[in-house]
């Protein structure tokens, strides 16, 4: 048996087909005509887009739009003038095309995948899946069609890109492991959207496999048989099916309210990081947008948006939901998230340093920019205000000063916009927990961001594997500041969201229902999921549940417990 992360939930069971990866190894030659190798990697540029132009096609034909627009953002970065500009320069100065490409795409791969947001991780996985299909290009090498495996098909690779992802029949494969990935990888996301299990991260998978040997693809639990015997076969052919039966009864709460066994009702939202994923969330039956990551707007830019720029993105967003509430996230950067345009200085201790609302309060004329930008939004539906990384009352006092001087300058202009729009701010450091009694007069909802709260809690680098043990939001100190945040918002009568990755564990779901949380945000593919899950749970069994577990002294005990206790 090994163990990977659960990327795609289901069982699958089949014939293994070996995906080896590519030599693409070069002569780093000097450069003298240097025009006509720009002209060689131009060509190179334009075949790809042509490539990925009917890779995102054939995925909007066999999954849907919202899963084309992955390889519509790798058409987008093949495009991007910055991208090709520095690539230019390198050659210019005698570097070949291969290496250009390889040094320019090593520098943005770099930036990206030491960032501790998952999704923008995810960036340096695209940006590589780019460089690997421009490198094929000037090196004339051909891709392995994984359109014609046969049926019952398990692909193994160190790691499957979106680019071999969108080349999938799915009908013939019934199982994906990798050794790299995670949860949020657009792989991931498609192998989703296809339904097929998949296991990503198994350590040197692809060294303990041959073609044709029989894999068990458990993507539910995040583990991997390869030849196992026949007990083990004909237990997971019974898990399979009862599989497919409890994924058809989901469907039976599409379009149902959210509501608790004894009735009490919640709201179910869903966490999006552009306009687009909007869409993604009302497919899934999202009752709105817990939490909206502006910062996508200024990553995805070699400037800093305009307010107009700002104003469509949110307006688009916002006119999708139809009434529906949106929590748009003010600008958080810095920690792990880099803008390069923006000048910040390195330092030595990024998350704890110039980041998220302490930047945005030392440039007003940036951060009005956008508030300008929500403020018009607002006008076309339900949005609200949302500030991150607040540690004192007078943070959320500053920003919504600012907010009153936006309002101020709009109706000088005759601009229209929502006169009541809420702000609230995201509780997830310890300061905030501390102090959520007096925030709670301040702010007018509160959303708690478990991975920063768990993080700073715990005083742990989440991204350290020598203290990663410590970083989980079952640790009895991160429940009791939960607990905590949730009673001072109840406390004055302002409504409490989560929007962190606890507020779709199963295990932690009764726990929030006995806190009294109001909203759960949540990853759209998981809706139905946790509405399932809340369905189960009457106040009075979480109530109970909850304190036995507050009464136990470590993590280990918590887990067990609410194992022993799962529905």
């Amino acid at each position: 048996m090994y163990k990977g992360i659960e990327a795609s939930r289901g069982i699958g069971i089949g014939s293994i087909c070996l995906i080896t990866d590519y030599d693409l190894s070069f002569e780093a030659k000097h450069i003298e005509d240097t025009e006509a190798e720009k002209s060689r990697l131009g060509a190179a540029v334009e075949a790809l887009k042509v490539k990925t132009s009917a890779m995102a096609d054939n995925i909007r034909k066999t999954i849907g739009a919202k899963e084309a627009e992955i390889m519509e953002g790798h058409i987008a970065m093949i495009a991007d003038p910055a991208m090709s500009g520095e690539m230019n320069k390198m050659i210019d100065a005698g570097q070949c095309a291969e290496a250009a490409v390889t040094a320019v795409c090593d520098m943005f791969i770099g930036m990206f995948s030491k960032m501790e947001d998952d999704m923008m991780r995810q960036r340096a996985s695209d940006i590589s899946d780019v460089k690997t299909g421009l490198l094929k290009e000037l090196l004339g090498i051909e891709d392995v069609d994984i359109s014609k495996v046969p049926q019952g098909t398990v692909l193994v690779a160190h790691d499957l890109t979106p680019s071999m992802t969108s080349q999938i029949v799915k009908e013939n494969v019934v199982g994906i492991i990798t050794e790299v990935g995670g949860k949020t990888s657009h792989s991931a996301i498609l192998a989703r959207a296809l339904e097929i299990p998949a296991v990503l991260s198994v350590p040197g998978i692809t060294e303990k496999v041959k073609d044709k040997d029989t894999a068990v693809v458990d993507g539910t639990e995040g583990v991997v048989y390869i030849n196992p015997d026949g007990e083990i076969v004909s237990k997971y052919v019974i898990k399979r099916e009862e599989f497919i039966r409890a994924q058809a009864e989901l469907e039976s709460f599409r379009g149902k309210e959210t509501l608790t066994a004894d009735g009490m009702k919640v709201e179910l939202f869903c966490n999006i990081g552009t306009p687009k994923d909007a869409k993604k969330a009302i497919e899934c039956d999202g009752e709105g947008i817990g939490l909206f990551r502006s910062e996508f707007l200024f990553m995805d830019k070699s400037h800093l948006p305009s307010e107009d720029e700002q104003f469509e993105a949110y307006k688009e967003a916002i006119e999708i939901m139809n009434g529906k509430t949106v929590i748009i996230r003010t600008l958080d950067i810095g920690g792990d998230k880099e803008i390069p345009y923006l000048g910040l200085e390195k330092e030595d201790n990024p998350f704890l340093g110039y980041r998220a609302v302490r930047y945005c309060l030392a440039n007003p004329e940036i951060y009005k920019t956008q508030l300008r930008g929500i403020l018009r939004a607002s006008a076309f539906g339900k949005a609200k205000i949302m500030v991150p990384l607040v540690t004192c009352v007078d943070e959320i006092r500053a920003v919504k000063a600012l907010v009153e001087e936006c309002k101020k300058e709009l109706s000088s202009e005759n601009i229209a916009f929502d006169e009541k729009i809420e702000v609230g701010c995201m509780v997830e450091t310890a300061a905030a927990s501390l102090i959520a009694d007096m925030l709670a007069k301040e702010a007018d909802f509160f959303s708690i961001g478990t991975n920063d709260l768990t993080q700073y809690t715990m005083s742990v680098d989440r991204g350290n594997a020598k203290v990663a043990y410590l970083y989980s939001a079952f640790q009895p100190a991160v429940l009791r500041s939960i607990k905590n945040i949730i009673e001072a918002g109840k406390a004055v009568g302002i409504p409490v969201g989560m929007c962190g990755e606890a507020a779709a564990d199963p295990l932690m779901i009764p726990l929030l229902i006995s806190f009294g949380l109001d909203e759960y945000s949540v990853n759209s593919v998981l809706v139905l999921t946790a509405r399932s899950i809340i369905s189960k749970w009457s106040k009075a069994d979480a109530d109970a549940l909850a304190k036995e577990v507050l009464a136990l002294s470590t993590e280990a005990e918590v887990v067990a417990a609410l194992k022993a206790a799962a529905r």
